[in-house]
């Protein structure tokens, strides 16, 4: 079996698809370390941070009207 056919799953059968990534998941939480996990975290928050400092005000800046933050800002 090669790498790619234990992740190909019959369009049909959803529940076995669930049950495969479950299962993966399971194998990551029981061999990955504590520091390991830490580290993934820290690097999520890494990226995550200038994301929600930076795209997402830039996105509400494009989307809200001028009168709706006038108004939250008298608020």
């Amino acid at each position: 079996m090669t790498t790619h056919a234990q992740y190909t799953v019959d369009p049909a059968s959803a529940s076995q698809s669930c049950r495969l990534w479950s299962a993966r998941v399971d194998d990551l939480d029981r061999h990955l370390s504590a520091n390991t996990w830490a580290q993934a975290a820290i690097t999520v928050a890494l990226i995550a941070y200038p994301i929600a400092r930076i795209v997402l005000p830039t996105l509400f800046h494009g989307i809200v009207p001028d009168v709706v933050r006038t108004v939250c800002n008298l608020i």
